[in-house]
């Protein structure tokens, strides 16, 4: 669709974005067939983004990001404050032996951006970084957002009612998710937090136990951020009671 900005700048940002999910530095063509811009055009826009440090061109011709990228994305870092009360939790998570978490926020209507990331402590990893950008109607992280976000239909109700959502498969048939809204001032959903993994080390017990310590991480992260933990806390006392039952029925 046609953008109301201005044409030069929104291909040249088409360009930067063309870089999201590539893995390794591309060529000019690549970047031809990806942004389906003339090489001429693209040439000339590249000068001015090499300029600036958004792109660098290496020895063997082909491009890649440059520092610039980085260093705005340290300066979010700064300013959001983020970094700082996120990152703890996510670590206090992998030593309590979780899935690698995750936390992740709204990009656009199709898709969510992974901010930060820490891998757990297992052998063996799903393919998820900081940085990423993934698909918002796939995967635990993805659906609790479009549900704190007003999505409208049954199954949002139900996520809305538990501020839990668990999937497997969705996004990687291998992999499994879990995740639950983190709320800032005003009832705000500001993310997700996420916990991920192979999906054979998502056994009913694990999932149980993933799911109070995921809760407990994101009522720490809502207070301190300054939003109310309300749902959050029924949600665990949700998720305890029904770990207790089982229990109590059998002393019975």
């Amino acid at each position: 669709m046609p953008s109301p900005g201005v044409a030069a700048v929104d291909r040249a940002l088409t360009i930067l974005a063309a870089f999201e999910d590539a893995p390794e530095p591309m060529t000019l063509a690549e970047l031809a067939r990806r942004t389906d811009m003339y090489k001429s055009t693209l040439l000339r826009l590249m000068t001015s983004l090499q300029e600036f440090g958004y792109l660098l061109q290496l020895a063997d011709g082909r491009y890649h990001l440059g520092p610039t990228p980085f260093r705005l994305g340290a300066v979010y870092q700064r300013s959001n404050n983020l970094h700082d009360r996120v990152m703890p939790l996510l670590r206090q998570l992998v030593a309590d032996g979780t899935e690698s978490p995750s936390f992740h926020v709204r990009h656009d209507e199709k898709r969510r951006l992974c901010v930060f990331r820490v891998d757990s402590q297992h052998s063996t990893l799903d393919r998820v970084e900081a940085g990423m950008l993934l698909p918002l109607d796939r995967g635990a992280a993805g659906r609790i957002i479009l549900a704190f976000d007003g999505e409208k239909g049954e199954a949002f109700d139900e996520l809305r009612d538990a501020c839990i959502s668990l999937s497997f498969g969705e996004r990687d048939p291998d992999c499994a998710g879990l995740a639950c809204p983190v709320f800032g001032p005003g009832g705000k959903c500001v993310g997700a937090l996420s916990l991920s993994g192979p999906t054979p080390r998502f056994t009913r017990d694990n999932i149980k136990t993933m799911t109070s310590l995921l809760l407990k991480a994101a009522i720490r992260l809502t207070r301190t951020l300054g939003g109310s933990t309300e749902l959050l806390d029924s949600a665990l006392t949700a998720a305890a009671d029904a770990d207790s039952r089982p229990a109590r029925q059998a002393r019975r």
